[in-house]
């Protein structure tokens, strides 16, 4: 089928001469990819990128074409391993489709659904790459930020690059409970980690072994790679406004549980043992 209507340039995606196109057939999308990526090296990919997705249908086709520029222009190869936790408006089945055509898509799918942290750690199981980036499916992470990143790791010698929100779109709801959980992190845990609700991280796969597996662990995950000894650096990233499905998080699920789980936070930093012992 030919494209029926091409896109012009992504204007929040500065990666130079990169065009992508979306053709629409009835009931059905696809998204037209360079051949460059078509021929990407799937078996050892140099980059794993972990999308956590529930209910993201709508976002999906536009995600990967995002991707797909951002990391081209890097010349890196790559994998994106979406895990699906247990979405009810067809988000799997639509990745299933999707890569028929598309090696480098690796979808994975929970019986039930177990929160965004336990699909991080779902997605890790699964990595290839030597590097690891995560960040939420919903196209507020701007992919373009994947190359300035990746420079900020290599040129920090860090284990990860943590995303800072710049100017964040959001209702002023989520805006306060943020600022007040970071407020109260700092006061508790000392971690210097400004934004612990951004999950928009390039860290090397070395950083994320031996992560314990709790509900709120994509909050603490900067905080635990430094008591593990990783270099944890961050950098200001682009924020944008959702233009398709709903949040998941509001005041309930984010600013009371997340401070209770600091206390819990304080626990481990007395019990936990090193990752590299040998």
């Amino acid at each position: 089928m030919s494209c029926a209507k091409a896109v012009a340039w992504l204007a929040s995606v500065r990666v130079g001469q990169f065009r992508w196109m979306r053709r629409k057939a009835k009931g059905q999308s696809a998204v037209c990819l360079p051949e460059k990526t078509k021929l990407s090296d799937t078996q050892n990919p140099e980059i794993s990128v972990v999308l956590p997705c529930y209910n993201e249908v709508d976002n999906i086709d536009e995600m990967i074409a995002q991707l797909c520029a951002a990391i081209d222009s890097t010349g890196r190869t790559f994998e994106i391993v979406y895990v699906d936790d247990a979405s009810s408006d067809g988000s799997f089945e639509k990745l299933q489709q999707l890569q028929k055509t598309m090696p480098f898509l690796v979808p994975v799918r929970h019986k039930t659904n177990f929160g965004e942290s336990a699909a991080f750690l779902t997605g890790f199981e699964r990595i290839r790459g030597s590097i690891v980036i995560t960040m939420d499916a919903d196209l507020q992470n701007d992919p373009a930020d994947i190359p300035a990143m990746l420079r900020h790791l290599e040129a920090q010698n860090a284990d990860a690059v943590c995303g800072i929100r710049r100017k964040r779109i959001d209702s002023g709801s989520k805006k306060i409970s943020s600022r007040v959980a970071n407020g109260v992190r700092g006061w508790i845990l000392g971690d210097g980690i400004h934004d612990a609700g951004c999950t928009y991280r390039v860290m090397k796969r070395a950083a994320i072994q031996q992560l314990p597996g709790f509900r709120a662990l994509h909050r603490f995950m900067p905080t635990i790679m430094k008591w593990h000894g990783f270099k944890v650096v961050e950098m200001e990233i682009n924020h944008r406004a959702r233009t398709a499905g709903v949040s998941k998080y509001g005041i309930g699920n984010r600013l009371w549980v997340g401070i209770y789980d600091m206390f819990a936070m304080r626990w481990y930093k007395r019990r936990f043992f090193p990752p590299n012992r040998v």
